[in-house]
């Protein structure tokens, strides 16, 4: 009877697993792209991932990194809404690389920034494979996300030169940006700030401190320890995009809500001003009573897409 009760209960569960496995399936053939996991990187024993929708249809041959990061932090549970809204990119042809970068409050910014670097020039090395243009590549993100993109397109694209990896020989570079209401100057934040010190209150406050806590190797003690603040600050100048604009960056549009409590408009409106003083072509769409993330966002995105048709051709 036992024996009787096992078999059936074996058969239960195949004919489940079949189920869902044909389920999962059936949800696959729905989609307009193809995904896959790629490591573009690793880090202290672990892996630097990005995801990679193709478009099943039609490809342009151009590509869209998607920085997936909040609050200097990035979550595998970011992937389910970026699958969603990319829909609007892969379906207009672009292949689309949702990137994933090392996260407060273990890493620090320039550690992020860094890694963006690094996922820029994997996708930029391997373009042939991935089908798509080495010199037609884009850059999106939201927040924090935002920044590390501007961070991206105002690079100046040194390459490494101590390096025997291939990939960190390639360019940095994007030829496009589309951002959602970044913070662009962390040291005349809201407003212009004289005396140049940095809101210790208001970065624990929005619980983004770690990000900020810039560390260096301290070979006595073999550790790594919090810079002092005068150095703090010129790190803080480092990672403000609004201090890198030149006239060789390309194109950026950014998107901010006039009700944002996070992120200022002001920051916006500030490198947005010296983009056009460095003659690079640039639009800054205002959301009326948008906060820091609105509803129905999708609306404005598409303003992203017609970006990147116009400008990577």
């Amino acid at each position: 009877m036992n024996n009787l009760h096992q078999i059936n209960t074996m058969r239960s569960l195949l004919i489940a697993l079949i189920v869902l496995s044909s389920l999962s399936v059936a949800a696959q053939d729905t989609l307009s792209y193809t995904k896959t996991e790629i490591i573009y990187g690793r880090k202290d024993g672990m892996a630097l991932t990005m995801v990679m929708l193709v478009p099943k249809e039609r490809s342009n041959g151009k590509g869209i990194i998607s920085v997936l990061n909040g609050n200097w932090v990035s979550a595998y549970r970011m992937m389910d809404a970026f699958s969603t809204r990319q829909n609007m990119y892969v379906d207009r042809g672009y292949t689309v690389f949702g990137v994933m970068v090392s996260s407060q409050p273990k890493y620090a910014i320039p550690d992020e920034i860094t890694d963006l670097k690094r996922a820029v020039r994997f996708i930029r090395y391997n373009a042939k494979q991935y089908g798509i243009d080495a010199d037609h590549i884009g850059i999106t993100g939201s927040s924090s996300g935002g920044h590390l993109s501007l961070m991206i397109a105002m690079a100046d694209d040194k390459a490494e030169s101590n390096t025997i990896d291939p990939v960190d020989k390639v360019s940095a570079r994007v030829q496009a940006a589309a951002v959602f209401y970044p913070p662009t100057d962390f040291i005349n934040y809201g407003q212009p700030n004289p005396t140049n010190n940095i809101n210790q209150v208001a970065l624990v406050r929005a619980g983004v401190a770690s990000a900020f806590d810039f560390k260096v190797w301290n070979d006595t003690t073999k550790t790594y320890v919090s810079v002092p603040n005068e150095r703090r600050i010129q790190i803080a100048r480092d990672i403000s995009p609004v201090n890198f604009v030149s006239s060789d960056d390309p194109p950026v549009i950014l998107i901010h809500g006039n009700a944002d409590i996070i992120v200022p408009l002001q920051q916006s409106e500030t490198i947005i001003a010296r983009l056009k003083e460095a003659n690079v072509p640039t639009n800054l769409i205002i959301k009326n009573g948008g906060g820091h993330g609105w509803r129905n966002r999708e609306t404005e995105e598409k303003n992203f897409v017609d970006w990147f048709d116009k400008y990577l051709k």
